[in-house]
C-alpha cells in the first residue's frame, strides 16, 4: 500500500507538470509570404472570407492576433523583415527598397540559414526585387509575367492612347480559367516540385514561397468570385476620422494607376463593391494555392520536421476612412496576419501579445537552434508559442515616411516628425472604445499624459536609428 501511495504521488506530480516541448533538431523552414493580406480570415474570427487552408494551419500552430508590419509597403516591409532592421528616416521606405543596397554588409534571414548549411530557395515574391540579396539563395525562381498582355492588346487596337508605364489595365478580372493561369497557381506548382526534390536532399531547407494575391489587380478564377456573389458590403466609415490630420490621408495612387479609376476623388459604390469582391476572391484563390502546398508537405511527411510560418507583408484598406491600398498609419494598413507552426510541439493556440515583423528573424533562428546575429533589432517571441503566460515587450513601432506609430496596450499613437525631431501632426486612438479609429483624440487634454509617455517611449527604446 505504501508503494502504491508513492506511485500515485509520482503520477499526480507528473500530470501537474507542464508538458515540455522538444524542438526538432535542424528543422526545415517553409516560409510563406502573402502580399497585401489583411487578417480578415476565418481563423481571425471573420467569417465572410473563405480561407479554410490558412485556418487549418492556424489550428495546428499559433495565431498572433496583434502582429504588425514595421512599414506598410511591400519592398520596404520585406527588406526590413529579412534583415531584422527597422525602417529609418533614410532606410526601407518605398516599394523599391533593397536590402543589399540600404543595409550593405548585413546578413539577411535567408543568408543566415544558407550560411548554416540550409538549401535556400526563393519562389515568387519574397524580396521585392528578384536579385536582391541573390547570393543568399541557392535557387531563385519567378513565374513569367503576363501583366502587360491587356495593355499590349489595348495599344494594338488603339483603345489606349496613354503609353506611360503607370497604366496597368483593369483593376480586377473575373475569368473562367484554371488556377494555374495566374502566377500564384504556377508558384504553388513550383513549390510542390521543390518539396518533392528537397525530400531527397541530404540537408535541411529554407523554402520561401511568396504569393502575389490579393495584390492588385484582383485577378482570380471565376469559382472564387462566385463564393461572394451577393455578399459584399461596404464599410460604414467611408470618411476620414473626426479631427484626423491631413497627413494621415492619401490619394491611393496605387489604385489610380488602373483603368476605370478616376484621377481624384472616390469611386462609386458599385465600383467599390467590385473591388472588394475581387479582393475577397483573390484571398480565397491564394488560400487554395497554400492548401495545395500544405497538402504536399504532409503527403511527403515533411511536416514532421518543418517549421511553417505564414505572414502578410502589410495590411490593406478597403475604403475604410475613404482609403484604398496601404501607405498610411492606420490599423488597416499596419495590422497583419502571422501564423507559426512548429512540428512535434504543443503550442499556444493564439497570442494577444503585441509582436512586430523585426521579431521574426530572431524567432526563426532560436527555433532552428542558430545563434542570433548581433545586428538584429527585434526580439524573439519563441516563448509566446509555448507558454500562454509569456509576455512580449508589448510595443510595436511602425513607420510611413515621417509618420511613426506606437502600438501599446489599447493605444494607437502616431506622430509626424520633422528633421529636428519635433512633432508637427499627431493622432491617438483608444482601441478599447474606438477599434475602427474614427475619432482622433490626440488634442483632448485628458490624454496629454498618455501622449507624453508614448512619445518618449517611441524615441527612447524603439526607434533609436530613426534619423540614420
Amino acid at each position: 500500500m505504501k508503494h502504491l501511495s508513492w506511485l500515485i504521488l509520482i503520477l499526480v506530480s507528473c500530470s501537474a507538470s507542464p508538458e515540455k516541448n522538444t524542438l526538432p533538431e535542424t528543422p526545415n523552414v517553409l516560409f510563406i509570404a502573402v502580399d497585401d493580406l489583411r487578417p480578415e480570415l476565418g481563423c481571425y474570427g471573420r467569417e465572410l472570407i473563405s480561407s479554410p487552408n490558412i485556418d487549418r494551419l492556424a489550428a495546428q500552430g499559433t495565431r498572433f492576433d496583434r502582429s504588425y508590419c514595421n512599414i506598410p509597403v511591400c519592398g520596404a516591409s520585406r527588406a526590413s523583415l529579412m534583415t531584422g532592421l527597422r525602417p529609418a528616416r533614410n532606410r526601407f521606405l518605398t516599394y523599391l527598397s533593397r536590402a543589399d543596397e540600404e543595409a550593405p554588409g548585413i546578413t539577411t534571414l535567408s543568408g543566415h540559414f544558407h550560411n548554416h548549411g540550409y538549401h535556400t530557395i526563393s519562389n515568387g515574391k519574397i524580396f521585392h526585387h528578384d536579385d536582391d540579396a541573390e547570393k543568399t539563395w541557392d535557387e531563385i525562381w519567378h513565374p513569367v509575367s503576363n501583366s502587360n498582355s491587356w495593355r499590349d492588346y489595348a495599344l494594338s487596337e488603339n483603345i489606349l492612347q496613354d503609353t506611360s508605364d503607370r497604366f496597368r489595365g483593369p483593376p480586377f478580372e473575373r475569368a473562367e480559367v484554371p488556377d494555374e493561369t495566374y502566377k500564384d497557381g504556377k508558384i504553388a506548382e513550383k513549390t510542390i516540385r521543390d518539396l518533392q526534390k528537397l525530400k531527397e536532399l541530404d540537408k535541411p531547407f529554407f523554402l520561401a514561397t511568396g504569393f502575389y494575391k490579393p495584390h492588385l489587380p484582383f485577378n482570380a478564377p471565376e469559382k472564387y468570385w462566385a463564393l461572394y456573389d451577393g455578399k459584399v458590403n461596404l464599410p460604414e466609415n467611408n470618411h476620414p476620422p473626426e479631427n484626423a490630420p491631413k497627413e494621415s490621408i492619401h490619394n491611393f495612387g496605387e489604385l489610380r494607376a488602373y483603368a476605370g479609376v478616376p484621377p481624384e476623388g472616390g469611386v462609386t459604390d458599385d465600383f467599390a463593391r467590385e473591388l472588394i469582391h475581387g479582393y475577397y476572391a483573390s484571398v480565397s484563390y491564394t488560400d487554395a494555392q497554400i492548401g495545395k502546398v500544405l497538402d504536399e508537405l504532409k503527403r511527403l511527411e515533411l511536416d514532421r520536421n518543418t517549421i511553417v510560418i505564414l505572414w502578410g507583408d502589410h495590411g490593406w484598406n478597403l475604403r475604410e476612412h475613404g482609403l484604398w491600398c496601404k501607405h498610411c498609419n492606420y490599423e488597416t494598413s499596419l495590422h497583419t496576419p502571422l501564423i507559426l507552426k512548429v512540428p512535434g510541439t504543443r503550442q499556444v493556440k493564439a497570442s494577444a501579445q503585441v509582436v512586430e515583423y523585426v521579431d521574426i528573424y530572431p524567432t526563426l533562428c532560436e527555433l532552428a537552434g542558430l545563434e542570433l546575429p548581433a545586428h538584429l533589432q527585434g526580439n524573439s517571441f519563441k516563448e509566446l508559442l509555448f507558454d500562454a503566460e509569456a509576455k512580449s515587450d508589448g510595443v510595436a513601432i511602425c513607420q510611413w515616411f515621417a509618420g511613426v506609430t506606437t502600438v501599446r496596450e489599447n493605444w494607437f499613437y502616431t506622430e509626424w516628425i520633422s528633421d529636428s525631431d519635433s512633432a508637427y501632426a499627431r493622432m491617438l486612438y483608444d482601441h478599447s472604445v474606438d477599434p475602427g479609429e474614427n475619432v482622433n483624440i490626440s488634442e483632448q487634454e485628458v490624454y496629454s499624459t498618455v501622449i507624453s509617455d508614448l512619445s518618449k517611449e517611441m524615441r527612447r527604446s524603439r526607434a533609436p536609428n530613426y534619423f540614420q
